[in-house]
C-alpha cells in the first residue's frame, strides 16, 4: 500500500529558480528510504510538501490514498506523520524536557498522566532517561537533536520524515540512533549526506538531482557513487 505519492510536483521559491519540476515518488508501507543530493537538490523543500507547509506549483500528492491540497487536509497528516526538521530549536520551545516530548500526546487527547507516561517511556527508549527536568535550551546540539526526535516518537506516528537526524550527534550517539531506527517497525524517508549511515538504516538510497529524484537502478547508492565537491552521492549519467 502506498502510504504517500507525489505524481508530477514541480514548485519554485518565489524570484528563484525551480527546485521540483514534475518529482515523482512513492512510499509503501514498509519501505524504508533514504535521500541524498547537494545543498538545494529539494531534498527539505520534498518533506515540506508532503506536511503541507508549501503548496505545489503544480502536481498532485496524496498521504494513505487520499489527495491533499488544502491545509484542513493536511491535519490528520499531520497527526500520523512524525517530522523531524533540520533545526532542532524549530521543534523545541517548552521549559523543560518532560514538556517538550509530552506535548505532542497531551495535542492528540491524552490525559498528562498518559502523556507524561508516553514521553518517560520515549526519552528512555533514547537514553535519555535522566533528562526529563533538564532545560531545554541549555541542551547541547546533539542533545537538543535526540530530544526533538523524542517530541516526534512520543506522537506513535505511522510514517517518520527525517531530516538530517544525526547532524550534531558523536559517534556514540549515532550508533545509538542507528540500533534505534533499526528496531523500529516503522516506514521513514531520511535525508541525510552520511553514506554509511544510510546503508545502515535503509534499504533504499536514491539521488535528487535537477529537480527530479533518480529511481534509475544504476542510482542506486549501493551501486553508483562518485566523489564530488558536495560530497558522495548517487546520480545519473547521460
Amino acid at each position: 500500500m502506498a502510504l504517500i505519492r507525489l505524481d508530477g510536483i514541480s514548485f519554485a521559491y518565489p524570484g528563484r529558480a525551480t527546485v521540483l519540476e514534475r518529482a515523482d515518488l512513492t512510499l509503501r508501507e514498509g519501505e524504508r528510504i533514504g535521500l541524498m543530493g547537494p545543498n538545494g537538490a529539494g531534498k527539505t523543500t520534498l518533506f515540506h510538501l508532503i506536511m503541507g507547509l508549501l503548496k505545489p506549483d503544480s502536481g498532485r500528492i496524496e498521504i494513505f490514498g487520499r489527495e491533499v491540497r488544502e491545509e484542513k487536509d493536511f491535519e490528520s497528516v499531520r497527526r500520523q506523520i512524525g517530522f523531524l526538521f533540520q533545526d532542532a530549536d524549530d521543534q523545541l520551545f517548552h521549559p523543560t524536557v518532560l514538556e517538550d516530548v509530552a506535548f505532542g500526546p497531551l495535542n492528540l487527547g491524552k490525559s498528562r498522566e498518559e502523556a507524561q507516561s508516553i514521553a518517560l517511556k520515549t526519552l528512555e527508549k533514547l537514553g535519555l532517561e535522566h533528562f526529563e527536568e533538564r532545560i531545554t535550551h541549555r541542551l547541547s546540539g546533539g542533545e537538543k537533536r535526540l530530544v526533538a526526535l523524542a517530541t516526534v516518537l512520543a506522537m506513535e506516528p505511522k510514517v517518520l520524515l527525517l531530516d538530517e537526524p544525526t547532524a550534531g550527534l558523536d559517534e556514540r550517539t549515532k550508533e545509538r540512533l542507528t540500533q534505534l531506527l533499526k528496531g523500529l517497525d516503522l516506514t521513514y524517508i531520511i535525508i541525510s549526506h552520511e553514506l554509511d549511515f544510510l546503508m545502515e538504516t535503509t534499504t533504499a538510497v536514491y539521488a535528487m538531482a535537477d529537480g527530479r529524484i533518480q529511481w534509475d537502478e544504476e542510482v542506486k547508492l549501493h551501486r553508483h557513487i562518485h566523489g564530488h565537491r558536495h560530497g558522495a552521492y548517487p546520480h545519473a549519467h547521460e
